[in-house]
């Protein structure tokens, strides 16, 4: 009999090397190939979306490409409408950067004759660091118009692949289906099933509670910027509500702009009222709203979440952070459903159980007989 065969366990130090390693050749592989990924990303999440409202179109007797095509020019037409709203409500506001721009001249100088009167530093000295200042922040404005057309000109090439992508990933999805069919054992696909039937309802979940999210937002915001007596209420309010889709920083941007446009188009006790209005609204948002419409479904804690939009922000930029807690959340799913990773999994989320039916893995512990 020949003696059992004992795993050979490499040490702690030379797996955690491998692990860093893998995953800064990933981030590197990710960041190169953005605008492949992020486009195919977006479509992979509208894909899961859309797919009950083609399964509708297909019980309504219409062909299964006619159905798929439908869906997606519907998506992109409600996506069309919001784009025109914006650009056209910021063309008119436009009328209103100069005054903006006096307004804000003006409160520099103020600041800049009370720093006069109050600091140490010589005239001449402290005007020329307010100059070096205001040049600096014309250097770096240029530096992000510069970005704003890059970005604008890669949203043609975004808007042209995400119809795309996404009619063939759902025209495709039987296939796909039967891919991960034959790569997983037949012992396992009750338990792939669950992870595939998991994340689609995480995803859309996550997704329509947001739309809804956003609509209640848009009626808040416009409806305190009304009260307060703030022009152009209603493209704050839909900034406002947009912005909020990125988690945590979003919200914040997106005070910050309409502080700033209520003080120089009104006054500073309207600035005042707007932070407290978005304050309030950011709390029952918080607190109410999202366990509500937007529910718990994806279960990642405030610590993981606000890291992953970040990382995801430094990433792929603004796309990256809204795409962050979507994929957090397909990541945790797959994490408790295999043993090596469910530790990962646990950390990821609240510690609390999202589900009283035990689990079945991906990968089951077998013992090898001994040869």
């Amino acid at each position: 009999m020949l003696p059992a065969r004992t795993a050979i366990v490499p040490p702690l130090y030379q797996r955690l090397s491998l692990i860093i390693l893998g995953l800064s050749v990933l981030v590197a592989v990710l960041w190169l190939t953005q605008d492949l990924v992020v486009p195919l990303l977006f479509a992979l999440l509208l894909a899961i979306l859309l797919d009950p409202l083609v399964k509708i179109f297909s019980r309504w007797g219409l062909k299964r490409e006619l159905g798929i095509a439908l869906a997606v020019a519907l998506a992109m037409l409600m996506l069309a409408a919001v784009g025109y709203f914006v650009v056209t409500q910021a063309a008119n506001f436009s009328a209103a950067i100069p005054e903006l721009k006096g307004k804000i001249q003006d409160t520099g100088q103020r600041i800049e004759n009370w720093m006069r009167d109050s600091a140490t530093m010589q005239p001449d000295e402290l005007h020329d660091a307010v100059a070096k200042v205001k040049q600096e922040g014309m250097d770096s404005g240029g530096i992000i118009l510069g970005k704003t057309l890059t970005t604008v000109g890669a949203l043609f090439g975004f808007f042209f692949l995400l119809p795309v992508f996404t009619f063939l990933i759902i025209h495709y999805k039987p296939l796909f289906h039967n891919f991960l069919t034959i790569l997983f054992a037949r012992e396992e696909q009750e338990a792939l099933n669950e992870v595939l039937g998991e994340t689609k309802s995480v995803v859309q979940s996550f997704l329509v509670g947001r739309m809804f999210e956003t609509i209640i937002l848009v009626g808040m915001n416009w409806l305190g910027l009304v009260l307060i007596g703030v022009p152009y209420a209603l493209l704050l309010a839909v900034i406002g509500a947009l912005m909020n889709l990125v988690p945590y920083i979003g919200m914040i941007v997106a005070t910050f702009i309409t502080v700033l446009v209520a003080f120089a188009l009104v006054d500073l006790t309207a600035a005042l009222w707007v932070l407290a209005v978005y304050s309030l609204i950011q709390f029952i948002d918080n607190q109410f709203l999202t366990p509500l419409v937007v529910g718990a479904r994806v279960q990642i804690n405030a610590l993981f979440s606000i890291v992953a939009v970040i990382a995801g922000g430094l990433l792929w930029g603004i796309p990256g952070m809204f795409l962050a807690i979507p994929l957090f959340g397909i990541l945790k799913v797959v994490f408790d459903r295999v043993p090596e990773l469910e530790p990962w999994g646990y950390v990821l989320g609240t510690g609390e159980k999202s589900r009283k039916t035990p689990r079945r893995s991906l990968r089951r512990n077998k013992q090898r007989p001994a040869q």
